[in-house]
């Protein structure tokens, strides 16, 4: 996006203008979500590991020194609920952009406010929602402000920062980690909902299966799990008062989605899961584009599944088709770009091609043997001949002595143990005949054999 848009901007406190007073919307209209959002500490469900008693982060807030930071966690975890608490409770000016539709311009509309409030001594808390999003111009434009301490960032995120937000920035703030929400979470979650929603008459009541279905087939969002709730009270809306009840069955008939009733034990879950892995390991790409539909239709998160079709490239194709490994990281990042319905095609497309593909575990076999050789034996130190040598002094105890480079040698194959001692001679990757595998078995057994002929000339 253009950095000079100037679109995106929110506002949390009165305009500098003054404006026509708004007519205020119908609280059915407000999304749940919204009229259910915590507004203290103690309010706000899950995320103990940050916000529980004596825990860095409350203790911050409750001192009013929260560092500038960065809330990385999956959506719906309640970062820009957090971000707000935050705001409250050290008393400061809560600001908003949001990084899809804002740009360089809305930043310095911002740092212009936030001067203002400086000068009154008030400080402001700017939460850039997608904060992945922004570019690395733009990024680098809150350098200044963040450094200073003009601001108080608190950036969100559902990316990995280490990779999606530039190093000067990162290395100025702090990053803290939400984690998804449990379905017991959820459940709480909801139990406030449906309070808001038994107040306004809007149910009567719902028994505990159909609020358990409900925070299972929200996968950890308590967003989507509130806006589930409240579309089945629309759902029940015509129906008289005392019949507003919410029940598995009517949670089945508001959502008009077999997904919401996926399955109460969450059994179903790991059995189609279990199916599509099954049915691409076994090369059967009608069945494999079976279960992906059938996961998708159900309301399964599509990067997890891209991430398992990932996952597969790795531990059932291996070097059997190295390329693999690309398509599939490929599918995640289109499905990232475009989204649902049209990034759907390219997770299908992954699925035939591992599908299609020849089959090696033996990668995955070898890596486990090589973790499993770390714990049986150890840390073992690293062969003096192949020990980094910087100094003068590490060359006088023998680092890197007798180290012989690969390329002085005509074939760039030389006689040199590699392994600790304990290791010696130890085998971990055995390519199979299939597919490119074939072509590395045999180079594999080209260079043991080159290998064999200069130890005999050595001796």
């Amino acid at each position: 996006m253009n950095e000079e848009s100037s679109q995106g901007a929110l506002f949390e406190h009165e305009p500098e203008t003054a404006e026509p007073t708004p007519v205020p919307m119908p609280k059915e209209r407000i999304p749940l979500a919204e009229r259910a959002r915590p507004v203290t500490l103690d309010e706000i469900v899950g995320q103990n590991e940050l916000l529980g008693p004596g825990k860095p982060l409350r203790q911050a807030v409750e001192i009013d020194r929260i560092p500038s930071m960065i809330l990385w966690g999956p959506p719906g975890s309640g970062k820009t609920t957090l971000a707000r608490v935050i705001a409250g409770v050290t008393r400061a000016e809560f600001l908003q952009l949001s990084a899809t539709e804002s740009g360089v311009k809305d930043l310095r509309t911002i740092v212009e406010k936030a001067k203002r409030n400086q000068a009154r001594g008030k400080r402001t808390v700017l939460f850039i929602d997608e904060i992945h999003r922004w570019n690395k111009s733009q990024q680098d434009a809150l350098l200044p402000h963040v450094e200073s301490g003009l601001v108080d960032l608190i950036g969100a995120t559902t990316e990995n920062p280490s990779f999606e937000v530039v190093g000067p920035l990162l290395s100025r703030v702090t990053v803290f980690k939400l984690d998804g929400l449990g379905e017991r979470d959820l459940v709480t979650i909801l139990e406030r909902g449906l309070a808001i929603l038994q107040s306004d008459g809007a149910v009567q009541s719902a028994d505990a299966e159909s609020l358990e279905i409900i925070a299972r087939a929200s996968h950890g969002d308590a967003r989507t799990a509130l806006n589930y709730l409240q579309q089945t009270a629309v759902y029940l809306r015509r129906r008289p008062p005392d019949e507003r009840i919410i029940t598995r069955k009517v949670c089945g008939e508001a959502l008009q989605a077999k997904r919401i009733l996926y399955d109460k034990s969450g059994e179903e879950h790991y059995n189609l899961i279990s199916a599509l892995h099954k049915s691409m390991r076994d090369s059967d790409p009608q069945a494999a584009l079976y279960w992906l539909a059938r996961m998708l239709e159900g309301g399964e998160d599509p990067l997890y599944l891209a991430r398992r079709i990932v996952r597969f490239a790795s531990e059932d194709v291996g070097l059997a088709d190295p390329m693999a490994l690309l398509v599939t990281l490929a599918a995640k990042d289109s499905y990232h770009f475009l989204g649902t319905p049209e990034g759907e095609l390219a997770l299908a497309e992954a699925v035939v091609y591992v599908s299609c593909a020849p089959k090696s575990n033996r990668v995955y076999r070898a890596f486990g043997e090589a973790m499993q050789a770390v714990k049986n034996h150890g840390y073992l130190p690293v062969p003096m001949h192949i020990r980094n040598a910087p100094t003068r002094l590490m060359k006088e105890f023998g680092y890197g002595k007798g180290y012989q480079y690969a390329h002085d040698d005509d074939e760039a194959i030389v006689l040199q143990e590699d392994l600790p001692e304990q290791l010696k001679g130890k085998v971990f990757y055995e390519p199979t005949d299939r597919g490119h595998e074939a072509k590395i078995k045999k180079r594999l057994e080209e260079w043991a054999e080159l290998r064999k002929r200069k130890k005999a000339s050595n001796d």
